[in-house]
This record gives C-alpha cells, structure tokens and sequence, in this order.
C-alpha cells in the first residue's frame, strides 16, 4: 500500500493519508493519533462534511499527529488481522445515543454481522431501528467504526455510503469469502 500525506486545509493540525487498499483508495483525516473521517474515496472533500463541526472547530496540534499506526491498522486489516481497527482511537461527536451506538458498532465482530433491529437491541433501545440507521449513515470513520456490518433483517446489505460492492467485499473478506485477485 502506498500513502499520500497532505495537509488538510479545513482542519488546523490535521492531516490527510490517502493509501491503495484492495477495495480502491482509501483516504484518512487523522489529527492528534485519531481519526476524524475516513472512507474510500481519494477525494479529502468527500469527507470533511462528515466531521462533525464542533470538531472543525478545534486547532490540532500537528506535532501529535501519528498516522502511521492508523496505517499499519488498515495494513493489517487488509492481511487478515481484522481486529487491528479496533486499536485505533476514532473522535467523532454527537448526541447521546448517536455516540454510544458508535461504540456498540466496534463492538461487532467481524465476520458476524448483525441486522439494524440486532444492533439497536446491543444499542439499548430497541425501538430505535431508524437512530440505529442514521448512526450508520452519519458514521464519519468508516472501517475503524465497522458500519458495515449492519445488514437488513431480510440478509440484505441496505445502505452503505462507499457503495455496496465495497460493503460486500468487506463482509466477504470478513467471513472468509473473500476472493483475491
């Protein structure tokens, strides 16, 4: 994998890696060891929106940047290692529930995806099918806060930001159906 570091103009302090991944290019906004957004994209516009304001808002010091365990964690995902995101520190902001569901989403193994009903019951409300949803849709660091691996009731894989042949792919590689090229 080969990376590309670029300073990110929005976000004082913070940088942009940009690396080759199986599933296409795969682009970090990292400040301060944490990742701020990430997803497959090689374009940094297509994820700063994503970063929740209060978080632009902040001035990152750039001599704690540490982007290189991020990248040694989608490394390491990549080879096989699928719990190595779960080491990386993620800051994302939000309301209560929102923020908490994040955190029920690391805890999803991989390989055993859970259906939007699963995961707002491991959220703790499990008549909040749709906040479940919309904390999926509003996840601004895909991979290292696995959404993808909430699917529909029904087995279908619903929505996924970065398309669904990636969200396929992951879960195959996950589940041991990967078939590498």
């Amino acid at each position: 994998m080969t990376a590309t570091l670029a300073p990110t103009a929005p976000l004082r302090g913070a940088t942009t890696t940009t690396i080759d991944t199986p599933d296409g290019a795969f682009t970090v906004i990292e400040a301060e060891g944490a990742v701020l957004s990430s997803g497959w994209t090689d374009l940094p516009s297509e994820l700063t929106g994503q970063i929740h304001p209060s978080i632009r808002a902040v001035g990152f010091d750039p001599a704690a940047s540490s982007v290189q365990p991020i990248l040694d964690a989608v490394a390491r995902y990549y080879d096989g290692d699928f719990e190595a995101i779960t080491t990386v520190r993620v800051r994302q902001s939000s309301g209560p529930f929102r923020v908490h569901a994040w955190e029920v989403l690391r805890t999803v193994r991989p390989g055993a995806p859970v259906t939007y009903l699963q995961y707002a019951e491991r959220a703790g409300n499990p008549t909040a099918v749709r906040a479940a949803a919309a904390a999926c849709a509003k996840n601004a660091a895909a991979l290292f806060v696995p959404c993808h691996r909430i699917i529909r009731t029904d087995g279908t894989l619903g929505g996924f930001r970065w398309g669904l042949p990636v969200k396929q792919r992951l879960l195959d590689r996950e589940s041991g159906r990967a078939q590498e090229a």
